[in-house]
């Protein structure tokens, strides 16, 4: 799947985990060298104890990357706390990411600089539920957390939109336009607060077209296999959104979707490979900087 991709750079979600005993990078780094790719080099941003951290793979010699965690009073650096007030009982939450987006400050060849968050939002799933009042109790506190991730990731787009930094921010939002009742409570979804609206707004070709299409088919990037039901169930949940001067390069999105994406379905290798690999496929964007 890695060699099909050939990617400049490779936003690792749930990548192996660092800890005293193991190193993510060196995993990463031991593994791309194995199988001969170009994206060899691995970047971790602040460990976490998840076991699942957020890693860029990439190729060195046409990228270069580096760890530039940001710090501001409108959005304090991810690894600390954030308090918000989302439910108007003038007193604030704190929140913070149990996984830190992972801030990149990257440079082309060409010279060409630009800005990458890599993203693992908070599951919404009511894990540890047992009855129908416990699902909607930690449905909710859950849906709360994340959106407050999100507001808080909004106000660091921002941060740089406002500062004029071609930006790029992408992972699994765990959550897209639609995709459950819970969204109604709040208005919107998570990934929505974080697109933007007007002159700060980011660009998601396959977002647009959830948010755009009520009733029909939409892009999906996940497969689940819903034992209770004997199905599989496909949804949204990952994203690469770029901001307007870089869209204005005329990116390329693709997911590598085993079922939805032709070029994959009609090579059994890949199509095998890609269901082996993940529950979620690849999403790619292609740019000329």
């Amino acid at each position: 799947m890695f060699r099909a991709l050939d990617a400049d750079a490779v936003m690792v979600i749930e990548a192996p985990d660092t800890n005293r005993n193991r190193d993510g990078a060196r995993a990463l780094e031991g593994f791309a060298a194995q199988f001969d790719l170009r994206a060899r080099v691995a970047l971790m941003g602040f460990a976490n104890d998840t076991q699942q951290e957020i890693t860029l793979l990439y190729d060195p010699d046409v990228l270069s990357a580096r760890h530039d965690p940001q710090d501001s009073d409108a959005a304090p650096g991810f690894d600390t706390d954030f308090a918000i007030d989302l439910d108007i009982d003038a007193a604030a939450e704190v929140v913070s990411f149990s996984k830190p987006p992972l801030e990149v400050a990257v440079e082309a060849a060409s010279g060409f600089a630009f800005r990458m968050i890599g993203v693992h939002a908070k599951s919404k799933a009511p894990h540890g539920a047992r009855t129908p009042d416990e699902v909607m109790r930690i449905s909710i506190a859950n849906r709360r957390k994340q959106l407050a991730q999100c507001i808080w990731l909004r106000a660091r787009v921002t941060q740089h939109l406002e500062a004029g930094d071609p930006l790029i921010v992408l992972g699994d939002f765990n959550d897209g336009p639609g995709l459950d009742e819970y969204e109604k409570l709040f208005g919107r979804s998570s990934v929505e607060i974080v697109l933007g609206e007007g002159d700060t707004a980011l660009f998601d070709p396959h977002a647009r077209a959830a948010l755009t299409q009520r009733i029909g088919a939409v892009p999906t990037s996940s497969r689940f296999f819903l034992a209770h039901e004997n199905r599989y169930l496909q949804a949204l949940l990952d994203y690469i959104m770029v901001s307007a001067d870089i869209r204005k390069t005329n990116p390329r999105w693709r997911i590598w979707h085993p079922f939805e994406d032709a070029g994959c379905f009609h090579m059994p290798e890949l199509r095998e490979a890609l269901l082996t690999a993940s529950d979620h496929f690849p999403v790619t964007v292609d740019l000329q900087v």
